[in-house]
Order: C-alpha cells, then structure tokens, then sequence
C-alpha cells in the first residue's frame, strides 16, 4: 500500500482540476484510486476488532465520486480532489453512522463519526427526540475523558431550540443541532506511513463508536426515502 502515490495525484489534480487533465492521466487516477481501496481494505480490518459489521464490505463500494455536481455551485471546478469513504454496516449510506474518512492534501483530510447529512427530518427529529428521553448517556459519552480530549461534537444547527422542544431541557444547546457529527485533523505526514495509519485510524475510530451507536439507536427505525 502505498499512500504517497495517493497524495501525488491528489496534489496534480488540485492544481490541474480540469477535464483535459483528468483525462490525460486517467491511468494516474486508477492507480491511486486502487491504493486507496487498499487502504479502506486494511482500515476496516482494524475496525472490524471492534466492530464486526462493517467486515463485509467492498471498499470500492464504500467510495465517493470525485466528480462534482457543479450545476448550483458557483464553483465550477469540475472535480473533487479528494477520496472519500463512509464506512457502516450498510456501507456508504448516511445511516446507520459509520466511519468516515477524507483524503485530500495540504493537511485538510480527516477521520469523521456521526452525523453528517443535515437533509433527512426524520432522521433529525428522530435524534433530538431520543436526546430529549436519553439526556444522560448524551453527557456520559460526550465527556467521558479520552473522548472529550480528541472530540467536539459538531453540526449545522438552528439559532433557536425548535417548536415542540423544552428551551430549558439540560440538553437543550444540543436539540437545536440538524446534524451531530465527529472530525478529527489528519496532517499529510501521518498518512504518509501507510504500514501505521490503518491502526492509528481505527483508533480514533474505536473513541468515536460509543457516539455513532448512541445515534444509531436513536435512528433504528430510520428508512431512506424514495427517489
């Protein structure tokens, strides 16, 4: 496995985020797009120590376009640079939470746990309502220590606590929150020790699993509109 050739192409692509440059170096994109799969393979066989749902998984099914959708965006730059995966017992799907991991140079990837999409109301409201009746475990994983060291919980969140919900509640900062979500800063230097990485990783991965099945309780009878 071999990182570097990862973070060579990603480089190239961010300072060549064209049609002609993609293309001319197609070869380039599936090398280090395999590295990449190699490296989500070895990445969930640390996960799967202590979480054996996400064993199962193709890591080319786990992965995201690096294409984007430019037709509301005032950028038009045509590519992504950065590999993206979401790691869960029903892989790439938003729910239930996984693991989720961002590559992308000039130290801006990063480990992520919860939460992230904000689109889904019952999803939300399925979570401020759990928060409402499990208060407790709430402040008992999002302070337990080690947690607390590495973590904050994040997430596009409301000005106000919504209609429907106790402005006074104990958690109430917490039910104005749209999504509830993990990051944790990865610098270039520490993927390039591609032998170590997977391991440091799923560590970070193992403090955030208490959060990402607080969650995942609260979003057990969740199903994913229809198109």
């Amino acid at each position: 496995m071999n990182t570097q050739v990862i973070l060579d192409y990603l480089t190239a692509l961010s300072l060549n985020n064209n049609r002609e440059f993609y293309h001319a170096n197609k070869e380039e994109y599936k090398k280090a797009n395999a590295e990449f799969e190699g490296l989500l393979q070895a990445l969930m066989l640390e996960i799967g120590t202590f979480d054996s749902s996400v064993l199962h998984h193709n890591p080319k099914d786990l992965t995201f376009k690096i294409v984007r959708d430019t037709r509301f965006s005032h950028d038009k730059s045509p590519y992504n640079p950065a590999f993206r995966a979401h790691i869960s017992a029903k892989g790439k799907l938003p729910v239930p939470v996984g693991y989720y991991i961002m590559i992308k140079p000039g130290n801006e990837s990063f480990l992520g746990g919860g939460l992230f999409a904000d689109m889904f109301k019952d999803a939300t409201k399925m979570i401020r309502d759990y928060i409402v009746q499990n208060g407790e475990e709430w402040e008992r994983i999002i302070h337990e220590p080690e947690f607390e060291q590495h973590f904050k919980v994040q997430g596009t969140a409301l000005k106000n606590v919504p209609a429907g919900y106790d402005k006074e509640h104990p958690q109430a900062e917490y039910l104005k929150y749209k999504s509830w979500y993990l990051e944790y800063p990865i610098k270039d230097e520490e993927l390039k020790d591609a032998d170590a990485f997977p391991a440091k990783a799923a560590e970070y991965f193992r403090l955030m699993k208490p959060l990402n099945d607080y969650l995942n309780k609260a979003l057990a009878d969740f199903q994913m509109p229809t198109r």
